[in-house]
C-alpha cells in the first residue's frame, strides 16, 4: 500500500470521528437544552402553584373575616320583624332582642304621663278583632300626628323596641295614615281625620286605669 493510500484512509478515519464527536456533542447539547426547558416548565408549574395557593389563602382568610363579623354581631343590634301574636307566643325566647312589630291601635287604650312624658296604648293582632293584644309604653313627649284614637276607624301602628317587664317598650312609633280618598270618604260618613283630634284629648294614664277615658 502506498504512502498515499494511508494518508486517504487517515484522512477518511479522522473524519469519521469528528462527525462522531460532533453528533454526541450535539446530542449532549439537545439533552441539556431539554433539561433546562423541563426545569423551567417544572419551575412555571411551581410558580402557578403558588400563586394559585395565595390566592385561594387570600379568598378563604376574606371569607373568614367576614363571616367572623356577621357571626360576631351582637344580636341585640339586629331588629327582628314580627307580629303581636308572635311576640307574645315566643317573648321568653326574644328576650332582648329589638323587635318591630305591626298590629293595630285597640281603641280606648291610649293614654299619656305628663312627667315624665310617657304615652301607653295597646296594640292587637291585624286582622283579629278578638286576637292577642300587647302593652306598649312610649317614652316620650310626642307621638306621630297619624296616630290618634278615633272611634270607629282601625289605627295600623308600628312599634320598634324592646320587651319588658309585662310590656313592650317602644322607641318608635309610625302610624299607617288613610289615602286621601279614604279620608274624604270617611268625612262624609261623619268620621274624623286620624290626626283631627288635638293633643288636649289625649286622656291622662290614670284616667284610662280608672275607666274615664273615651
Amino acid at each position: 500500500m502506498s504512502k498515499i493510500d494511508e494518508e486517504l484512509k487517515q484522512a477518511i478515519r479522522d473524519s469519521e470521528g469528528s462527525e462522531a464527536s460532533d453528533v454526541a456533542e450535539g446530542d449532549e447539547k439537545h439533552v441539556a437544552m431539554t433539561s433546562t426547558a423541563a426545569d423551567a416548565s417544572s419551575e412555571d408549574d411551581e410558580g402557578s402553584g403558588r400563586r394559585n395557593l395565595g390566592v385561594l389563602i387570600t379568598l378563604l382568610v376574606l371569607g373568614g373575616g367576614i363571616l367572623s363579623f356577621v357571626l360576631g354581631q351582637d344580636s341585640k343590634q339586629l331588629t327582628y320583624a314580627k307580629d303581636v301574636e308572635s311576640v307574645l307566643t315566643q317573648a321568653e325566647d326574644l328576650g332582648q332582642r329589638n323587635l318591630r312589630v305591626q298590629g293595630v291601635l285597640v281603641p280606648g287604650t291610649l293614654s299619656k304621663r305628663e312627667e315624665p312624658c310617657e304615652y301607653r296604648f295597646k296594640i292587637r293582632q291585624m286582622g283579629d278583632s278578638d286576637g292577642k293584644v300587647m302593652d306598649i309604653r312610649y317614652a316620650s313627649c310626642i307621638v306621630p300626628d297619624t296616630f290618634r284614637d278615633v272611634p270607629g276607624m282601625d289605627v295600623e301602628a308600628t312599634v320598634t323596641g324592646q320587651l319588658a317587664d309585662g310590656y313592650f317598650e317602644a322607641r318608635d312609633i309610625q302610624a299607617k295614615c288613610p289615602s286621601k280618598y279614604e279620608m274624604e270618604q270617611r268625612q262624609l260618613a261623619g268620621e274624623q281625620k286620624p290626626h283631627g283630634t288635638v293633643e288636649g284629648e289625649v286622656p291622662s294614664v290614670e284616667a284610662v286605669q280608672n275607666g274615664e277615658g273615651s
